[in-house]
């Protein structure tokens, strides 16, 4: 197999050969080209591997002639990856570049290591050729056979190898930080530490502290030196949680680490790089905080080059036995059909950790390690967005989507209207909420 091919568009000759020297000397064919149309030309009969390409050519400096190319490329050879090169200030219009199926990008001036990183990631995304066999991926505590979980462990597996960062979402408690482990137990950097940030948890006072680290003395009670988050996490893989509940101000801090990979600590002015790897979560609704500007278009397509949605667990119901049966194997403990069948029925709102609640309060209750169908309906008594469901499901015969709207009502009319209530106590964000009162017809 030969060299993997890379074209180079750029209008500025020195670029051109900077770029050439930089990834010839890592291994890759260079052919580069100084116009749109030399390049239209080439890929209308030949291919490349990845093109890497300016935004701006001749006297432009607003971009739209590298949006214009790109559109046109993506016509032409939509499976050829393509990283953008713009200046800092034209971001925005990079982010508009990814919109319309470039790679990623990167700014000028960039960095050698980083720009490698980038474009050897984005080849190997491309040229995967891995089957949808999924028996030799360590999938480590993530349960369930079924197809839309399969699906998700598929695509896991292709994009472990790599450096691609990665967005999780879903609901609370489908298990996104057992997927984020998953992948970083099958990626190159398995024995790197993986670092768990939940990001909601860390006032904005304390963001640059915990996450860069601190000098002795940066402030107050510094009395020594500390290392933070992303230093701690050099050379493996750093899982940043709730990334949605993140304030503006951080999510711009947060933006050049992840952009250059470099940071420094609170009273220090020496620049540190970290050569990490991104994997990211959350349960909110990132495109409708964008369209509401609580959520950063830049950073938001920084962290997504593959998006992972896991599904909620009443969307894989065929896993909740084999769930039930993991969550008891430890106390040797036997539930009866009637009690699998009974939970196999019930909404989740909490989804698996609700379900392990669940399980773990009926072995408690049962005697001789036999659940039975009464110790389960005992467990789920006061248990928020179960109990009422489990009686309609149990007497009525409803079907899932009835029970559900059920659970909805019955969780506002308790809150008097109050959404936020409601929400946290179904176990689902509040717009979550929204979605399901639009989709059952719910008027607030």
């Amino acid at each position: 197999m030969g060299k993997p091919l890379v074209l180079i568009i750029d209008d500025d000759k020195s670029v051109r050969m900077t770029l050439s020297l930089i990834l010839s000397h890592a291994g890759y064919e260079i052919k580069s080209v100084p116009s749109p149309d030399d390049a239209l030309s080439f890929v209308r009969s030949e291919t490349a591997d990845l093109i890497l390409m300016d935004m701006n050519f001749g006297i432009s400096t607003d971009g739209k002639d590298g949006i214009a190319l790109l559109r046109r490329v993506k016509v032409l050879r939509p499976e050829i990856p393509v990283i953008l090169i713009t200046a800092w200030g034209s971001i925005p219009l990079a982010v508009e570049g990814v919109k319309y199926g470039a790679f990623d990008f990167i700014t000028k001036p960039w960095n050698n290591l980083r720009l490698l990183q980038q474009v050897k990631t984005a080849i190997e995304i491309a040229s995967d050729k891995s089957d949808n066999d999924t028996s030799d991926f360590d999938r480590s505590a993530i349960i369930g056979e079924s197809k839309a979980l399969s699906g998700i462990l598929e695509t896991a597996k292709r994009i472990a190898p790599t450096d691609a960062s990665i967005l999780i979402t879903g609901e609370n408690g489908t298990g996104k930080e057992l997927v984020a482990q998953a992948i970083h137990i099958n990626s190159k950097r398995r024995n790197a530490p993986f670092v768990k940030v939940n990001l909601g948890g860390i006032a904005q006072s304390l963001f640059e502290s915990e996450m860069f680290g601190h000098a002795k003395g940066a402030f107050t009670g510094a009395v020594v030196e500390r290392k933070g988050r992303f230093e701690l996490a050099d050379k493996g893989t750093i899982f940043l949680d709730e990334i949605g509940d993140l304030d503006l101000n951080c999510q711009v801090k947060l933006l050049r680490v992840l952009q250059e990979h470099t940071f420094e600590r609170l009273g220090e002015s020496r620049s540190r790089h970290v050569d990490i790897r991104i994997v990211s979560a959350t349960n909110a609704n990132l495109t409708e905080m964008l369209s509401l500007r609580t959520f950063r278009e830049d950073l938001y397509y920084r962290i997504n080059t593959i998006v992972l949605n896991l599904p909620p667990l009443r969307e894989r119901r065929e896993d909740i036995p084999l769930l039930i049966r993991h969550f008891s194997k430890s106390c040797n403990t036997t539930f009866s059909h009637d009690a699998i069948n009974y939970l196999s029925k019930l909404p989740f709102p909490g989804n698996i950790r609700q379900l392990k609640n669940i399980v773990e309060r009926s072995m408690l209750i049962c005697t001789n390690g036999f659940v039975e169908l009464a110790d389960v309906e005992n467990a789920c008594e006061g248990m928020p967005g179960i109990e009422q469901e489990a009686t309609i499901a149990n007497l009525s015969g409803l079907s899932l989507e009835e029970i559900e709207r059920s659970a909805v009502l019955n969780a506002i009319e308790k809150h008097s209207g109050n959404l936020s209530n409601a929400a946290l106590e179904l176990g689902i964000t509040r717009q979550s909420l929204y979605r399901r009162m639009e989709k059952y017809g719910i008027k607030q």
